[in-house]
């Protein structure tokens, strides 16, 4: 080797004393810096390898992917009275990622047996007011309202709005379409706001 190599101190000809407490990359970079010079004259391969070792950063590893939290259940009750199958399914899905747990009924009959079953776990009923069966939606929200005030009801069509004096005092109608984040608004207000008062 020439005059430029390491001599036994430590200290490279030209260069600062490599002092005891750099860190690794830092004498990974100063071995890099001199790592041509030595295979040029014809350095161990063992020794090349090391210099490489010493150099080559670790890779960096990939952060796991942030999985979203489950939303906790309140184990109350959504449901959504609809008989066109598709948009009954939207709504079902739709109120299934809030804390309550969605039901789909095809007519207000059904959904009077649930609340007739679990009527004080029903927080928030959704209904169209053209059904499929025997009542419509405007009938099934004053027997809600009569029957169980503290569920919060809310209308919906995709004709004009029903006349207020038809619509039962804090039931609220939403036009159809409808937007899904109206619907997530009238179900977080059904969870979290305290229902009326009941006389």
């Amino acid at each position: 080797m020439d005059a430029r190599a390491i001599d036994a101190s430590g200290r490279h000809a030209g260069h600062d004393t490599l002092a005891p407490g750099l860190a690794l990359d830092q004498i990974g970079e100063a071995l890099a810096s001199f790592y041509d010079d030595l295979i040029a004259e014809g350095i161990p391969e063992n020794l090349a390898a090391l210099v490489r070792q010493v150099h080559t950063p670790e890779p960096v590893s990939e952060p796991d992917p942030v999985v979203p939290m489950p939303v906790r259940k309140s184990g109350r009750l959504a449901l959504v009275v609809e008989d066109e199958a598709t948009t009954q399914r939207l709504a079902v899905s739709l109120l299934d990622e809030t804390e309550l747990e969605a039901i789909g009924c095809d007519s207000a009959e059904e959904a009077l047996a649930v609340m007739r079953d679990r009527g004080g776990d029903v927080a928030l009923v959704f209904a169209d007011i053209q059904l499929s069966g025997v009542m419509d939606g405007l009938q099934l929200a004053r027997a809600v309202a009569m029957l169980w005030p503290t569920a919060h009801m809310i209308v919906t069509s995709g004709r004009r709005s029903p006349r207020p004096d038809l619509l039962p005092e804090r039931v609220v109608f939403i036009p159809k379409p409808w937007s899904p984040k109206d619907v997530l608004v009238e179900a977080e207000r059904a969870t979290h706001e305290p229902p009326p008062a009941v006389p």
